[in-house]
């Protein structure tokens, strides 16, 4: 489901577009909806990361990447990530198919944050703020 289409929508705080997709910005957790096709690395993921340096500063923050697109992320500079966002706290993905669901298998043997794999978006959004309440 489109973070647009849900009831989530009247709580957002501010919407970014990016180069690599659209930002939804919560009190305590943004929402990333990519675009089809894209690769993430760190330097693309550039603009989003100052945005939500932007957005949270030190503060912890949940991250979900709502994937209704397919893209790739570079595993290999997952330690850039893991180091860039030491506030992080929680990070949920949700997968709509199965190839979602084994990309998020193999990124959570790089990516060393507390991450978990949902079926909707409205169950990504409960744990992350139940995580974040910890």
């Amino acid at each position: 489901m489109l973070v647009a289409k849900s009831p989530l929508i009247t709580h957002h705080i501010k919407i970014e577009k990016t180069n690599l997709g659209d930002l939804y910005f919560f009190k305590n957790y943004v929402i990333a909806e990519f675009y089809e096709g894209v690769e993430i690395d760190y330097l693309s993921f550039e603009q989003c990361q100052n945005l939500i340096k932007k957005y949270f500063g030190e503060n912890d923050f949940g991250f979900i990447s709502n994937r209704i697109n397919s893209y790739s992320v570079v595993i290999t500079e997952a330690y850039l990530f893991n180091k860039a966002f030491p506030n992080a706290k929680a990070y949920a993905t949700v997968s709509y198919n199965v190839f979602t669901q084994k990309s998020f298998e193999v990124e959570s043997h790089f990516f060393k944050f507390n991450k978990r794999n949902f079926l909707s978006l409205t169950e990504a959004v409960s744990w992350v703020e139940n995580t974040l309440k910890k």
